[in-house]
């Protein structure tokens, strides 16, 4: 079993993860795998240390900052077993609940995901709003509903991330696309209830840019994998304002006149029929090769 942790300047988290990580007993032999995304505190200076006392220990090293989703992404190219968990560096996430997280997956889950609704969840209020609009709008957009859309503990069928990965996002977006990709396509996914500590260090996450970036690729993933459901409700809101402008022109108007404001509601409603349906044709066509 691969345990895969990404880390960027985490040298106040790295070590206790690293440790508990290497201590778990899940039944059969397991690496802890931690990608060292060019860190530029002593993140690296710890891992070394930790390389001589842990022989289960293999750290991976970017020249340069890549991101969360290009470490993930080494991560996974590396791995050579079939299930690879992946959970963060900076002390947030219990991992004494992977066990349980492999265990849906040796059930038959393509993942299993430790969604961050328990009594104890330490996220900032301030981003608690942004979550849920965009869990909701991914939650609508994925056609089942999503407990957690970015968790960073879940354990993952290895070939399923392969299978994705030239639309897998190199930064913080990668657990989102993962995430859609594998719903609209109807992969199994579990989601197992877990606590949230408070993190250790900095977040990396920037609250506006991150949040408008999020929502950009929600609608951007679900128009790759099933493109009807952005058209549509494009589609109704112009339908409804073309019938509220034609009945303004027949029955309000004197006298009545089609007015432009029509004509242009109905080239545009037209346009995004068709382009929706020729996405859809396009998607539905690449799924027979």
């Amino acid at each position: 079993m691969t345990l895969l942790v990404p880390a960027f300047n985490e040298e106040n988290g790295i070590e206790g993860v690293v440790r508990r990580l290497a201590a778990l007993d899940l039944g059969v032999p397991t690496e802890v795998l931690v990608v060292e995304d060019g860190s530029s505190d002593g993140t690296g200076a710890k891992l070394e240390q930790l390389q001589k006392e842990i022989p289960a220990l293999r750290v991976l090293k970017h020249d340069t900052n890549r991101g969360y989703g290009a470490s993930l992404k080494t991560g996974f190219e590396s791995a050579c077993t079939e299930v690879v968990v992946i959970t963060d560096a900076d002390d947030t996430y219990p991992e004494d609940r992977i066990a349980e997280l492999i265990a849906r997956v040796d059930d038959g889950a393509d993942m299993a995901v430790g969604a961050r609704i328990g009594a104890q969840v330490k996220i900032p209020l301030i981003r608690r709003p942004a979550k849920a609009a965009l869990r909701m709008l991914a939650s609508y957009l994925g056609g089942v509903r999503i407990p957690d859309l970015n968790s960073g503990l879940r354990a993952i069928r290895r070939d399923v991330v392969l299978k994705y990965k030239g639309i897998l996002p190199e930064g913080f977006s990668f657990t989102t696309t993962i995430t859609l990709a594998c719903l609209t396509n109807h992969h199994r996914v579990d989601y197992v209830t877990i606590d949230y500590a408070a993190r250790t260090g900095n977040s990396k996450i920037r609250p506006v840019r991150d949040t408008l970036g999020f929502t950009a690729l929600i609608i951007r993933t679900v128009l790759y994998f099933n493109p009807l459901k952005v058209f549509y409700p494009v589609a109704t809101v112009l339908a409804l304002g073309l019938v509220g402008s034609l009945c303004y022109d027949l029955f309000v108007e004197k006298p009545p006149n089609l007015g432009d404001k029509t004509v242009l509601m109905f080239v545009a409603l037209v346009q995004v029929l068709s382009i929706g349906l020729i996405a859809d044709l396009i998607d539905k066509k690449s799924h027979l090769h």
